[in-house]
């Protein structure tokens, strides 16, 4: 299906249901076409590692107050 910009601006969200049910899609200018719809590959997310640091890390006190905050309790 080709349709004129103008045309695929005020039925963009009907355009996009034709193209995901298999459509073709062209959008055109002045009758040339200048772009069509494609799908997006998915890609598979990387799970990121935790942390950066390549070392062992005390967190026993973590959750300890903050010696210069003791004014604010």
């Amino acid at each position: 299906m080709i349709v004129n910009i103008h045309e695929a601006k005020t039925n963009f969200s009907k355009l996009i249901a034709r193209f995901l049910e298999g459509e073709k899609i062209i959008i055109a200018k002045n009758g040339e076409p200048i772009l069509q719809f494609s799908p997006v590959e998915k890609t598979e997310r990387k799970l990121r590692s935790t942390g950066f640091f390549n070392c062992e890390i005390d967190m026993s006190a973590f959750d300890g107050p903050i010696e210069e905050m003791r004014e604010y309790e």
